[in-house]
Order: structure tokens, then C-alpha cells, then sequence
């Protein structure tokens, strides 16, 4: 996986799949898009705190990722043949964020599944 590689895929996640919450995504994908998520926040943080302007940028920032990660989150646990309402057991504090990440890390189903898109 190269430098374009990972700027596609989060430029695919996105415009494409922005609010996709059909289909699967591979571990790698899902774990990609996390990885580009955490380091822009980071570099959005760091401006809005050199701006000052009381963390305006960070909050539309989160906003404007709100919906695709919570589509690709979805289609991750598609991928390991588990509804993407698996997400609201994060809502359990510390215990459901571990259980959604065990699931997120687990191997996906090998073939079809029953999120699976035909065409």
C-alpha cells in the first residue's frame, strides 16, 4: 500500500461511499480511513488552535465526517456478517467501544454474505 493508494481510499470513502451504508469494507479500507480521519483531526486541532477561534474548525470537521464514518463502520461489520446497528453498543461506556473494535479487527466472512451486493 503506497501514499496514493491511502489518499484514495479516503478520498473514496469520502465522495463515493459518503453515506454508503451497503455493501462491505475490507479491514485494511476501514482501518486506512481511520488512520487518515485521526491525523487530519490532528492537523485541523492544531490550526484551530493557532486561529483561536474556539474550536469552530473541529466541530465542522467532525460534523462533516459524522455520516461517513459511521456508513464505513457499518460496512465494516458487514464485511464479518454483523448488522451495522452493531454500532450503538459503543453507547455502553469503555465495554461496548472494545466489543465494536474486536469486531471491527475480526477477519471478514471468506464469499458472499448476506450484505453482500449483487448486481
Amino acid at each position: 500500500m503506497n501514499f496514493q493508494d491511502f489518499i484514495q481510499n479516503y478520498v473514496k470513502a469520502m465522495t463515493v461511499q459518503y453515506a454508503g451504508f451497503q455493501g462491505r469494507t475490507l479491514r485494511s479500507e476501514f482501518w486506512l480511513f481511520q488512520l487518515a480521519y485521526f491525523l487530519l483531526s490532528l492537523i485541523v486541532g492544531f490550526v484551530d488552535g493557532l486561529l483561536g477561534v474556539g474550536g469552530i474548525l473541529s466541530l465542522i470537521f467532525i460534523l462533516g465526517h459524522l455520516v461517513p464514518c459511521l456508513a464505513i463502520g457499518a460496512r465494516r461489520l458487514h464485511d464479518t456478517d454483523r448488522s451495522g446497528w452493531w454500532q450503538l453498543i459503543s453507547l455502553i461506556p469503555l465495554i461496548g467501544f472494545i466489543v465494536l473494535i474486536v469486531f471491527w479487527c475480526q477477519k471478514g466472512t471468506v464469499g458472499p454474505n448476506r450484505f453482500q451486493i449483487t448486481n
